[in-house]
Formats: C-alpha cells, structure tokens, sequence
C-alpha cells in the first residue's frame, strides 16, 4: 500500500506542473481501474488541485483537462466522499461542470453528485446550493443529451428529493415540467422508470400540487398506471407512488385533480389488481383507499381536517434501478 501512496504523491505533485494535463489523465486511469488508488489519491491532495480545473475557464484545448478531472473526482468521490464534500469550493466546482459544453465533463458532475448524495447529512447541504439543481434541471432538458447523461441528471435529483425540504426547491427551480416530459416522451430504456421515481419523490411536497395542474401531469401519471401503455411494472409502480404522494401532500384539492381524469378508477384498480410486485399492489390498493374514501365521505366543501385521512404523511418510494456508480 505503500508504494500506492508514493505513485499519489507523485502525481498530485505534478498537478501544479507543466505535466498536470497528463497528470489528471493518469488520476483519471488509475482511479478507475484501481480502487484502492481512490483513498491515497484524496490523502495526497487531489481533489482541490482537480475542482480547480473545473473552474477555470481555459480555451476549447482544455476540454479534455476537464473532462478528465471530473471523472477523476466521480472515481474518488466512489471511495472517498468525505475527502470531497470537505474541500471548500467542490460543489461550485461541480456546478460549473455542470455547465460546461463538454457533454461528458457534465455527465460526470451529476454521477458524483449522485454518489455524494448517497450520504444521508449531504442531501441538505446540496439541495441548499440551487446553481446544482438549475444545472441538473438544464441538463436533463439539453437537447440531443445522452442517455447516461439523463439518467445520471435523475438519479442526482432523485438523491436531493429524498431529502424532504429539498422537494419544494426542485418544484420551484423547475424540475418538474421536464421530468414529467421525459416521462411522457421518452422512450429509452430505464429513462421513463426514473423519470418517475424522481416525480414519485417530487410529489410529497403541497408546492407540487400547482406545478402538476400547469403540466396536466396528473393526467400523465394516471395514463401511466394503467396497462395500455405498455409502460412497464416499475414505471407503473412509480406512478401510483407519485400519484398518492400528490393526494397525502396536497389533500383534497389534489384528489379531485386525480378524480377530474377519465377512467382513472380502473386505471388504479388494474395496478391493484396484480401483475406487479407486493409494493406496486400495495401502492395502488393505498391510493384507491384514499380516493374513494373521499368520493364517499367529504360533500363539496368540506375542508380535508374533516376527513379520516392524515394527509401529511407522504410514502418515500426507493430507487429501485441499479445503485452502482457511473465510473468515468
């Protein structure tokens, strides 16, 4: 392990040399392909040397420079988080990645956010910096974008809506019209699946109530549970989980936009029925509950307190696609 140590040193030494180009490459590999390089690397000083790359704003020739240390910090953050969530600056950095032309530099910022917000206590410390969820928001809306690129964008603003407080910020700084898009347009694999983990987690806040209505996402969830879509068990599953986050979250005026869509009844009620898993039958059969409980119950007017429904307790949905970590 020693000799691990020496070759770190080596290289973070270079970082401030005319070599530092090749130097961040080597990072790059040798983090990448060795895990056990990822901790002596962050020991040795590292990840200021390579945020800093991030920032600077060099010419077109140094695209490559930073594509390569935004994948270096992806390997380390895989290995090291702490080493970077300490370093001041590392979030700026990679909110400036985020906003680099360089598709790829981009792709990897949101990768290790995501792999930072895999640590529970830094999902606040993240969600307070809007520059990141702006940038995660544009990326995802970035015409021609890679399907690694969105799926890693989601999976980072997945991680931040975990945390409730964070699910307003989203709201507010847009996140919800082109999620709901991709969920209503895209057709790559896995891309509709997350899409509607995001918006299942999105949906447990009351400010989502009116970002939904001006999207008509109501409609889209509920075309979304039921079968004739063709959409799969899992992005099924996740719509109902939105659908009755929305109606625990929002309360009476969120169930009557679900009650205002044709045929959602049997749209639930097929999901209940079977065909998916334990969790997705017990989603749908909680949401049916709520909504027909309140069709049976509550004359025009009524306020939701009157109701038998604590609507203030939203149902968290785990990720459920792989959790491993893009490596750059």
């Amino acid at each position: 392990m020693e000799v691990k140590h020496r070759t770190a040193r080596a290289l973070v030494q270079r970082l401030d040399s005319s070599t530092a180009a090749e130097a961040i490459a080597e990072i790059r590999l040798l983090s990448k392909h060795d895990p056990e390089m990822r901790a002596p690397i962050a020991d040795a000083g590292a990840v200021p040397l390579l945020a800093a790359r991030l920032l600077d704003h060099h010419d077109s020739s140094d695209a490559e420079t930073q594509e390569n240390a935004a994948a270096a910090l992806l390997n380390i953050s895989i290995s090291a988080r702490e080493a970077l969530m300490s370093t001041p600056g590392i979030l700026d950095a990679l909110a400036a990645a985020l906003r680099l032309p360089l598709a790829a530099a981009a792709q990897h910022a949101a990768a290790t956010l995501y792999s930072l917000l895999c640590v529970d206590a830094y999902r606040p410390i993240i969600g307070s910096k809007k520059p990141l969820i702006t940038g995660l928001v544009d990326l995802i809306r970035t015409p021609g974008a890679s399907t690694r690129s969105i799926k890693d964008a989601l999976k980072a603003l997945f991680g931040l809506a975990l945390y409730p407080l964070n699910r307003a910020a989203l709201v507010e700084l847009g996140a919800v019209p082109p999620v709901l898009a991709l969920v209503a347009n895209d057709a790559r694999t896995g891309v509709v699946e997350d899409a509607t983990a995001v918006i299942a987690q999105v949906a447990g806040c009351y400010e989502s109530v009116d970002a939904f209505r001006r999207v008509d996402g109501v409609r889209v969830l509920v075309d979304l549970v039921g079968a004739s879509t063709g959409a799969s068990g899992r992005a099924r599953e996740n719509a109902a989980a939105a659908l009755l986050n929305l109606v625990m979250s929002g309360g009476h005026k969120a169930v009557g936009d679900v009650m205002e869509v044709e045929g959602w009844e049997a749209a639930i009620t097929g999901l209940a029925g079977g065909g998916v898993t334990a969790r997705g039958k017990s989603k749908a059969e909680a949401l049916l509950r709520v909504l027909r409980s309140e069709r049976q119950s509550q004359p025009p007017g009524r306020d939701d307190s009157e109701t038998g429904f604590d609507f203030s307790a939203p149902q968290t949905l785990l990720y459920s696609s792989s959790n491993s970590n893009s490596i750059g």
